[in-house]
């Protein structure tokens, strides 16, 4: 689950350097948002780990051998692109962590309430964006 957050932040900052079109800014900004929030996530998940004697590992070989997460374009993409990708990427990543929750649950249940801190936190991420292509 840490190397998913990894990579969400990854991505973010790869979307964040190449989204292009209309409502630019915004995205641009939000996109800002999620990559903090996901550094922020991890860092807790890997002193948590810490603090129960398990060893993080955020190698970026690491990272790119074991995360489930799509891969995001290494090219420009459009701002309605772009909010899909990454909110379909930001969902991919939430159900890892409700996939590993119970189990931690049941043996932590204070490192499953960071847990479900960060499903929350990734949802309201993924909604704040898909905003931007919502048309009423």
């Amino acid at each position: 689950m840490l190397v998913e957050l990894i990579e969400l932040q990854l991505q973010g900052k790869q979307a964040h350097w190449n989204v292009v079109g209309t409502n630019f800014r915004d995205l641009h900004l939000q996109l800002d948002e999620l990559v903090d929030y996901a550094r922020e996530a991890g860092d807790v998940v890997a002193e948590r780990m810490r603090a129960l004697d398990a060893v993080p590992d955020g190698r970026a070989d690491t990272v790119a051998d074991s995360t489930t997460l799509p891969k995001f374009p290494a090219y420009e993409v459009n701002t309605a692109e772009a909010v899909d990708l990454i909110t379909g990427h930001i969902h991919a990543a939430v159900e890892t962590v409700r996939g590993v929750r119970d189990q931690v649950e049941a043996e932590d249940p204070a490192s499953a309430d960071i847990l479900h801190d960060i499903i929350v936190n990734l949802e309201k991420q993924a909604w704040l964006i898909k905003m931007e292509n919502r048309k009423v």
